[in-house]
């Protein structure tokens, strides 16, 4: 399958990105830094530099790979999780402008499949409102949410010590998310038993 991947260079995506290649499949990795691109191709994805609120050259590098499947796993956090709430807006702005134009490539390139991260915990405030939103425009399409648990293990907040619950390993996460491109649409919840 042909996945084109926003967010590849992210705690998950870049996890998921070895996953897919192995699976057989062709995988698009897209992310915001041209210096990332060597990463990805060393993954074995072809590397995509591109903004997701750039909606025309999303839409050309989505119908350009001739994806089969789109699979959002852009967040926009702090590197300090203690300003998350303080800098929340630019999150729920990826997860509002950045998901509708991800739809919208998708739609361009008649892409059939389409995943879309979001949580499994109660978000406070226009955050909460934004993964809402998120949710019904990924069903609206028929596609698939996959609600994550707080991710722990390397490159997350929580490296050394889990979370609280809700809570998956980030490597548990990825593999977890890869029936998720063949779900028929669903709300998926990933989170540790």
């Amino acid at each position: 399958m042909r996945v084109f991947l926003a967010g590849a260079t992210g705690a998950i995506g870049s996890r998921l990105v070895p996953l897919l290649v192995a699976e057989g499949h062709q995988v698009a990795g897209m992310t915001r830094s041209a210096a990332k691109a060597g990463v990805l191709r060393a993954q074995g994805a072809q590397p995509v530099v591109c903004d997701v609120f750039d909606a025309e050259a999303l839409g050309d590098a989505v119908v350009a790979f001739g994806a089969e499947v789109v699979v959002h796993q852009l967040t926009d956090l702090p590197d300090d999780a203690a300003r998350i709430v303080e800098l929340s807006a630019a999150n729920a702005r990826i997860r509002r402008d950045g998901t509708r134009n991800l739809l919208a490539a998708a739609r361009a390139a008649g892409t059939g499949r389409f995943v879309a991260q979001s949580v499994a915990w109660k978000v406070p405030g226009d955050g909460g409102l934004a993964v809402e939103d998120l949710e019904r425009m990924v069903l609206q399409a028929d596609g698939v949410v996959v609600r994550y648990g707080q991710f722990y293990g390397p490159g997350t907040y929580f490296e050394h010590e889990p979370p609280g619950p809700p809570r998956v390993h980030v490597d548990e996460a990825a593999r977890r998310t890869l029936p998720a491109l063949s779900a028929a649409s669903t709300t998926l919840t990933i989170v540790e038993d």
